[in-house]
């Protein structure tokens, strides 16, 4: 294979613009017998003569213009290369990849994507792939994304060298009760309140502990009349008088609530759920990685100031 090289591809398309050996050699700091010296030594590489006498002068041979003509195209591309570097070292450029929970796409998700496209510069990519709270992990560790949002009770410790973990909300907690529960329309209402009520939550995963952990911090187990994962399931049993659930408010927020269904506040005990951000160690100083996470954490803000 012909090898080519590029800074003396460059001083042959010097030589082409400027005319003269003279004007190439001031053109790049060179003097002229080093401008000719490279070129003859290009010559003798590509194994075709690139220039010819024209009385005091030098022109270039059709061969050095076939060169030139294919050198161009390698000189367009690493410009654009150039240009698409520097754009990853702003964070303009390049794609995150975001492994989060269902609940968290729409509700944090979605408004840093929208952050990012608002802003007066070009953002890096983001590519979402819903995933469990413990399989987001996985992910990240197998290095399938680059950044995991998930539950921090499913967050990896601080101990861990592979991760760096970033809180970003207190997720609160709400109780959805039938709409003629005995209490959907008490003035104060309490988790204890709610102690020999059926319960419906996950049979095991996050939902299954925060539930259990949050009545047992009221004081008392909750009986598991049903077991379900999915919002839309378990709303629907609500509604139906089948039992009373926990909900997070990113779940309600995204108006997955039904009319038969009453929502209430539990100021008194205000149970929440923790939801973390975390990255392989070390790429959260990534420029893209960066811009998603400071654009994670105005989305988180926005959430929490909106309650």
């Amino acid at each position: 294979m012909t090898e080519w090289d590029l800074k003396k591809l460059r001083i042959l398309r010097t030589l082409r613009d400027r005319g003269t050996v003279t004007a190439t050699a001031e053109a790049l700091l060179m003097t002229p017998s080093a401008v000719s010296q490279q070129l003859s030594n290009l010559a003798r590489q590509l194994g075709v003569p690139l220039l010819e006498a024209r009385g005091r002068r030098v022109r270039l041979t059709d061969a050095a213009h076939l060169v030139l003509r294919h050198a161009e195209a390698v000189f367009a591309q690493l410009e654009r290369a150039d240009a698409e570097l520097t754009g990853y070292l702003r964070g303009e450029a390049g794609e995150v990849r975001i492994a989060a929970f269902s609940t968290a796409v729409p509700a944090l998700v979605v408004p840093a994507v929208r952050l990012l496209r608002a802003e007066d510069r070009p953002g890096p990519g983001v590519r979402v792939r819903e995933a469990e709270a413990a399989q987001a992990y996985e992910l990240l560790a197998a290095g399938e994304v680059d950044l995991a949002l998930s539950l921090a009770a499913h967050a990896p410790t601080a101990r861990d060298p592979r991760f760096t973990v970033l809180p970003l909300l207190a997720d609160r907690l709400d109780v959805a009760l039938p709409a003629d529960h005995r209490l959907a329309a008490a003035p104060a209402l309490r988790l204890a309140d709610l102690s020999g009520d059926p319960w419906i939550f996950g049979g095991s995963g996050p939902w299954s502990q925060i539930t259990t952990a949050a009545c047992e911090a009221a004081g008392f187990v909750p009986e598991q009349a049903h077991s379900a994962s999915g919002w839309t399931t378990i709303l629907a049993m609500v509604e139906a008088g089948m039992g009373v659930a926990l909900v997070p408010r990113m779940a309600s927020a995204q108006r997955c609530v039904r009319d038969g269904v009453v929502m209430r506040a539990l100021d008194a005990d205000q149970p929440r759920r923790h939801v973390a951000a975390a990255v392989r160690h070390g790429a959260e100083r990534g420029p893209g990685v960066a811009r998603v996470l400071a654009a994670l954490t105005a989305a988180a803000r926005s959430f929490t100031s909106a309650e």
